[in-house]
């Protein structure tokens, strides 16, 4: 599993590069809140495929392509907890305070997607015999 964690936040750093790139090379043909969301949706998709192949080495299914967007709605809100706590309440400076609500958020982030992109489904038999595991 720690090896999985490392791939997971390689392909994250890929993730943020990538999201960084687009909404560069796109802020200057569009607004900003555009450019924002098109780079924001484009990166995601390659996190996807990224961590399908890389990170948890599953095939990518339509399925999992749908609830995979479930894994930044986790990050998003646990980075905004941990900011409003560690800033709020702890009194963490305000330019800390986001790196440490996303090493929190990190292993929460893979927990989600990893049992997103994992997990397996079995049909019930009526012969008695061990269930297919499908991914």
């Amino acid at each position: 599993m720690r090896g999985r964690l490392v791939r997971f936040a390689a392909v994250g750093a890929v993730n943020t590069a990538t999201y960084v790139g687009l909404y560069l090379l796109l802020r200057p043909t569009m607004g900003y809140l555009a450019a924002h969301v098109v780079a924001f949706v484009l990166a995601m998709v390659g996190s996807y495929f990224l961590n399908c192949r890389f990170t948890f080495r599953t095939r990518p299914s339509l399925r999992t392509f749908l609830l995979f967007p479930l894994s930044n709605v986790t990050n998003f809100a646990v980075t905004s907890a941990g900011l409003y706590l560690l800033v709020e309440v702890f009194a963490v400076n305000e330019r800390i305070a986001p790196l440490l609500a996303a090493a929190v958020a990190i292993p929460v982030t893979f927990l989600v997607a990893q049992s997103i992109l994992t997990q397996r489904r079995t049909r019930p038999t009526v012969d008695g015999r061990e269930p297919e595991v499908r991914s």
